[in-house]
């Protein structure tokens, strides 16, 4: 069986301090999030839905045989920039904090497509979900979870692209099957384990794949007051004036010829600028974020022909 160092980056325990700073920066995804805490919750720890059930309904509720086989299978969809990757990746934070238990985040290396030897990719994505069980067994018990294993596939329509592709490669094919009878082998199981697929080409991903899913959620690129509340937050102590930070909201904004800004085109492009266009001689200025606002082109949307 391939080793944990090949299938995986290295084993994060949640909550950790820069990845909770990292939810916590994902502002105007409030709707996501809390959808997203009780999905994750429940397939790891069926055991409070039951006892909702019983507090608020006697206990005696058909709707419940309906949770019992869905696969523990989260798709993040939407543009470059949008935050997927980093919820995927932090959301655990909360979910620990919430359930009262460890989290471990698993992100499957892209190595695990293998080099297209026979065999190999289906191999690796067994061995991967063989971890998953493994990890999932060790800490489940008859008095329910004792912590709960996250795996984040990132990029994931190169993993489970749709067998209906006409260029597809047998192997390719071959990989998807895998991971479709790992994900099976997950459903019902009652572990507390979440698999998270990200992809920005949700039309590319296998219709088998879509069907399993338990939730997908779809990420977009932030409107105005969304802007707004990313910008405010990450300019906290700048001094820049509330008039100002408003103005940029609407700069940021669609126009005829370009879209609007994404999550990262704000913080990891526009207020970086506005930090080295200032640094070292001078404080960052009003001026300089309306300039860049202006001058800065925005991530183009992602297509699929892209």
């Amino acid at each position: 069986m391939t080793s944990q160092d090949d299938l995986f980056h290295p084993v994060i325990e949640l909550p950790e301090p820069t990845r909770r700073a990292r939810y916590e920066r994902l502002v105007g995804l409030d709707d996501i999030k809390l959808r997203l805490r009780k999905e994750a919750a429940l397939l790891a720890d069926p055991r409070r839905l039951l006892s909702w059930a019983a507090t608020h309904h006697g206990g005696n509720v058909a709707a419940l045989t309906l949770f019992a086989d869905r696969a523990p299978l989260f798709v993040f969809a939407g543009d470059v920039g949008s935050g997927k990757s980093a919820l995927a990746e932090s959301f655990g934070c909360d979910l620990a904090e919430f359930l009262g238990l460890p989290v471990y985040l698993h992100r499957l290396k892209l190595a695990t497509r293998g080099n297209g030897l026979v065999g190999e990719m289906t191999s690796l994505i067994g061995d991967a979900f063989a971890h998953m069980h493994t990890m999932g067994n060790r800490v489940s018990g008859p008095q329910g979870a004792r912590a709960v294993q996250i795996l984040v596939i990132d990029e994931a329509d190169a993993l489970v692209q749709s067998r209906e592709a006409q260029q597809m490669h047998h192997e390719d094919r071959a990989g998807v099957d895998a991971f479709l009878a790992g994900i099976d082998s997950l459903a019902g199981a009652r572990l507390p384990v979440v698999v998270v697929l990200c992809t920005n080409r949700v039309g590319a991903l296998d219709p088998a794949v879509m069907r399993r899913a338990a939730t997908t959620f779809t990420f977009t690129r932030p409107g105005e007051e969304q802007r707004h509340a990313v910008l405010t937050q990450a300019l906290d102590g700048l001094g820049i004036r509330p008039e100002t930070i408003r103005k940029v909201a609407e700069l940021t904004g669609p126009t005829g010829d370009r879209p609007s800004y994404t999550f990262s085109d704000l913080t990891q492009r526009l207020i970086p600028a506005a930090v080295f266009r200032a640094f070292p001689e001078r404080p960052v200025t009003d001026e300089d974020l309306l300039a860049l606002a202006e001058e800065l082109e925005p991530t183009p949307v992602f297509t699929e022909e892209r």
